[in-house]
């Protein structure tokens, strides 16, 4: 068998770069793959794996395909991330990040620093902060989790898990915040254990220290910390179904958009924070566009899925009844769901600038005295100094949650919400 010239002149291309390919006659790398994205710096992709799109990028120390054939499709490979086996899709892996066999990988997610999972594990729209680990058959799309400080010290999903992302009605207005990102961010705050066979069933938000026992459906959000939550089952009934009620509309559009918000305080964080780092690696500055990238995806994805939902409620109005009253709140969302959306079309407008100012001067003072990777800059931070960031981060959040209350009155949106 004989390699087509141009296929030929690639792999061997990357050979001479340095990338480890044991069986190079059983690499697929599309003609589109630009190979100066692919670092000659210890990389090794093993036999059996597809390489493709122009956004691939792999960085120094990555390994693809150790436990089984790997499918990689614009996707941005970080400095020793492991992708064992499976298929990715437009995701971004940071340093040391890992997935298992059979993993399926695809839009939208971002697996920080030493992230992963075991074997058999679906992701989209996801987002794991760092040490986040995920057990073996486990469906988790459509969330963002956080806590925990190290890899002895993490917050974990059980074996058999499921995020239950898709309603009886069609909709997908299911993100749920497991932690949140102005206190995740700084690395300092206790894990979050989801026991195995669980699931949750989004939109939700869960807090910090939080434990979660085997079995468990969480179906109600959890704001408080360092609790043991125990589930029940339902008892049997069977009752008159309306897949167009959606009795707990105010819950479910004050998750949504604190999820949105948390995604752009995230934005601001990657933007002033991160790239500062990523600047300082091979290929990193590609690695800060995916992630980006990717923040952009889930914004446009969230705001896809209420605008259906909008869409659905005018012509079931009738049926959103209870007791001979309609929900205000309703048609209120129907007509202004565009405005609400618009406010993360661009610049917040949130009056974060001094805040962010202030705690960006004294991150940089610090981070020349620790002159470290990211994960242990932040990691060093003084509390004081993180409190200062996480107060920039959540002004970011109650800003944009102060307006959406003022859009939607009647919904009585951010009522419990406290600075």
């Amino acid at each position: 068998m004989e390699l087509e010239p141009v296929a030929y002149k690639r792999i061997l291309g990357l050979i001479h770069k340095g990338v480890d390919i044991p069986n190079p006659l059983t690499l697929d790398i599309g003609e589109e793959v630009d190979i100066d994205r692919i670092s000659g710096r210890g990389v090794k992709i093993y036999p059996g794996c597809r390489i493709y799109g122009a956004k691939t990028v792999i960085a120094p120390g990555a390994m693809i395909g150790r436990e089984g054939p790997v499918t990689v499709e614009n996707c941005r490979i970080g400095p020793r991330a492991e992708l064992k086996g499976g298929y990715f899709k437009e995701a971004v892996f940071l340093e040391g990040a890992n997935m298992g066999l059979a993993a399926h990988v695809r839009e939208g997610c971002i697996l920080e620093e030493e992230a992963g999972g075991a074997h058999c594990v679906g992701l989209k729209q996801t987002i794991l902060f760092p040490f986040v680990t995920l057990g073996s058959i486990i469906n988790f799309c459509d969330c963002l989790m956080a806590g925990g400080a190290s890899r002895k010290d993490h917050s974990e999903v059980g074996s058999s898990y499921i995020h239950f992302n898709f309603t009886p009605s069609g909709d997908k207005t299911t993100p749920s915040l497991i932690g949140d990102v102005p206190r995740g961010v700084m690395l300092n705050k206790p894990p979050i254990f989801l026991g195995g066979q669980g699931g949750m069933v989004g939109p939700l938000r869960l807090g910090y220290g939080n434990v979660v026992a085997a079995g468990t459906i969480l179906r109600q959000d959890f704001h408080g910390e360092n609790k043991l939550i125990v589930g029940k089952s339902h008892s049997g009934t069977v009752v008159d179904f309306n897949p167009y009620a959606y009795p707990s509309l105010s819950r479910v559009v004050e998750n949504n958009f604190f999820y949105l918000a948390n995604l752009k305080a995230l934005e601001e964080w990657y933007a002033f924070v991160r790239r500062d780092f990523l600047r300082e690696q091979e290929s990193g500055e590609w690695i800060y566009e995916g992630l980006m990238a990717n923040l952009a995806w889930g914004r446009k994805e969230r705001i896809k899925r209420l605008r259906a939902m909008a869409d659905k409620i005018p012509g079931s109005n009738g049926m959103g009844r209870s007791k001979g009253h309609v929900n205000p709140g309703r048609q209120e969302f129907v007509d202004h769901v565009e405005e609400a959306c618009e406010l993360f079309s661009g610049k917040t407008g949130a009056d974060a600038g001094a805040h962010r100012d202030r705690f960006l001067e004294k991150l940089s003072a610090h981070k020349r005295n620790m002159d470290g990777p990211y994960v242990d800059v932040i990691k060093s931070l003084p509390d004081a100094l993180s409190a200062e960031g996480t107060l920039w981060l959540d002004t970011v959040v109650f800003e944009i949650c102060r307006r959406i209350a003022e859009i939607f009155p009647s919904m009585r949106l951010f009522k419990k919400m406290a600075r």
